[in-house]
């Protein structure tokens, strides 16, 4: 295949070699420590991606796909696969806190480097609100199944769900930030033990509900059609987001240019399997009717499986374990991300700030925590799921254009790990991606294009006049 031929380089690329050395690449960086293993990492991944999407989400993919929901989430994961080896690429090449957004700043220039960074605002920080909501939900399930009663619906839900504010939502929200704060050591520890636990919890339903599997419930099993599996697929993506915030740990991991590569592979096979087993012992035990539209949906199934709401109660807790794990490491990737845009400029400097008693971007984290409190507070789940999706999704595009990018500019800088079949991985990559966004709507795609235009708008407003590298090189 004929090399690509690209264009000369966007204005204000930051040099590879300059960016690792921002970073400490290999050593300790900008107050940082590298602490978290390869284990840690793993539980890292793990937990900034089993959560919501699959406890609270499985259900609207349902609704979409019926039975067909298992190739939903297969086809979520071949687009995920697809981009997770131009991250793991890029992240063993360039191992810093910035994820996407300086593997951008790196490839594709300034600009598009901050227009993936209000991306990942997007992607981070939103979900965050949403996947509180969906904690809110399995408090009220386990309480329900405790002691027979829930929180008032005044204060367990936002005014669009029938409620005034979303009390537990703003509480997850405080204690991840809580945790955050105190270091990385005692936030990677406890997001390890609620990964084992979550996982265990799921690998517990399947046993159950796989006692009750009826052929019958997956017939028929393309009851949309091909439309429906795509659709299906848009929506699942979502269960899937968070394996890509195993890269902004680049400065807080040992050994990164090995360790980020194994564990954002490990992280999505191991995802993609309990997915697919979950979505199919769901729908065999009760069929798809029982499980569509259902927010607690697992906690249905094995309460009806068992004749009793005591499995029902630990699918709960389980629910409640994991939607915190997946707030916590959310978060996490989100101060990384805005930690590196403040060194660059393009923020305001006190999102850079790192604490010398815990090695912790404190104010950062804190207004993070308030200000996405406010939209678990009063927004639903439905609103912002598509939002964040396709936000997602085109941050995953500019990865895998910057790996094609990286390769052609800078061939000299290497990690541990190539993406195969290049460049035919990352463009199938960039062609799954635009495929799963054109399924998330028009309507989507408008509130998208607002996004973006206002993203564009701070952009010239703000950042290209503050711009750190404009500076340096007297641009």
């Amino acid at each position: 295949m004929s090399p690509l031929r690209l264009p000369g380089p966007p204005h204000r690329v930051k040099d590879p070699h300059q960016l690792i050395a921002e970073s400490g690449a290999d050593l300790e960086g900008h107050g940082l420590r590298r602490t978290m293993g390869l284990f840690q990492l793993v539980c890292f991944g793990v937990g900034a991606v089993v959560g919501t999407g699959i406890f609270v989400g499985l259900s609207d993919s349902v609704a979409e796909a019926g039975p067909a929901v298992v190739l939903s989430f297969v086809l979520a994961a071949v687009t995920c696969i697809f981009t997770a080896f131009s991250f793991a690429e890029l992240g063993s090449a360039i191992p810093v806190s910035g994820s996407s957004y300086s593997f951008a700043y790196a490839t594709l220039g300034e600009r598009a480097a901050f227009l993936v960074g209000w991306c990942l605002l997007l992607e981070y920080g939103v979900s965050v609100s949403a996947v509180a909501v969906g904690w809110s939900q399995y408090v009220n399930e386990l309480l329900d199944s405790l002691f027979g009663w829930q929180l008032p619906a005044a204060l367990s839900a936002g005014p669009g769900d029938g409620g005034v504010i979303n009390l537990p939502a703003v509480l997850v929200v405080m204690m991840a930030a809580t945790l955050l704060v105190r270091g990385i050591r005692e936030s990677a520890g406890a997001t390890a033990a609620m990964a084992v636990l979550k996982i265990t919890i799921l690998i517990m339903f399947c046993v159950i509900a796989f006692t009750a599997f009826e052929h019958d419930n997956l017939t028929p099993f393309l009851a949309h059609g091909p439309g429906g599996v795509t659709a299906g697929a848009s929506l699942a993506f979502f269960s899937y987001i968070g394996f890509d915030a195993i890269t902004t740990a680049g400065e807080e991991v040992r050994n990164p240019r090995r360790n980020i590569p194994i564990a954002i592979m490990i992280c999505i096979g191991l995802v993609t399997l309990l997915y697919c087993a979950v979505a199919l012992a769901a729908i065999g035990a009760l069929g798809p009717e029982a499980v569509s539209d259902k927010p607690a949906a697992l906690s249905i199934v094995v309460d009806q499986v068992t004749d009793s709401t005591v499995g029902g109660g630990i699918i709960a807790f389980g629910a409640i374990v994991a939607i915190a794990s997946v707030v916590l490491a959310v978060m996490y990737g989100q101060t990384r991300i805005l930690m590196s845009m403040s060194r660059d400029g393009l923020v305001p400097r006190v999102f850079e700030r790192v604490s010398p008693r815990t090695a912790t971007p404190v104010a950062n984290t804190w207004i993070v925590a308030v200000v996405f409190a406010v939209p678990a507070a009063f927004s639903s789940l439905d609103v912002v799921v598509n939002l964040t999706t396709i936000g997602t999704l085109a941050t995953m595009v500019a990865v895998n254009l910057a790996v094609i990018v990286l390769r052609r500019r800078n061939p000299e800088v290497k990690g541990s790990f190539r993406v195969p079949l290049y460049p035919l991985s990352p463009l199938l990559g960039v062609a799954f991606c635009v495929y799963l966004m054109y399924g998330t709507g028009w309507s989507t795609w408008v509130q998208f294009a607002v996004f973006l235009a206002v993203g564009a708008a701070v952009y010239a407003g703000y950042g290209r006049g503050r711009s750190r590298l404009a500076h340096r090189t007297g641009a």
